[in-house]
């Protein structure tokens, strides 16, 4: 499996988590707030909509045009602040975020 096919099976498992902790259904940001220039966008939305409508959304985009992707990605810390600071017992969402992390996500050209 490559590196755009395992980063697609990882953002899927992260979506699927998502809707079962009932974080996935979530308002559409306007484009003011995703235009944010704050790490997260943390001054313009809260995490689930970040990672549903820009996390999932680009590294999507980057899957499907088979692009580089990045190499590497730091989402976790974030993703445990905040489901801590709103009381989600999300466990299983904050090891989801963290494999995507470990996903081998640098492309090497042949």
């Amino acid at each position: 499996m490559n590196p755009h096919q395992r980063l697609d099976q990882a953002l899927r498992e992260l979506e699927a988590t998502l809707k079962a902790a009932d974080l996935w259904r979530v308002e559409q940001p306007s484009a003011k707030a995703l235009a944010s220039q704050q790490p997260f966008c943390v001054d313009s939305m809260e995490l689930p909509q970040w990672l549903r409508y820009v996390f999932v959304a680009r590294l999507d985009a980057l899957v499907e045009a088979q692009a580089p992707l990045p190499s590497s990605c730091s989402v976790a810390p974030a993703a445990e602040v905040y489901l801590r600071q709103v009381g989600v017992p999300a466990h299983h969402l904050l090891l989801v975020v963290k494999a995507i992390e470990r996903v081998d996500l640098v492309v090497t050209e042949n």
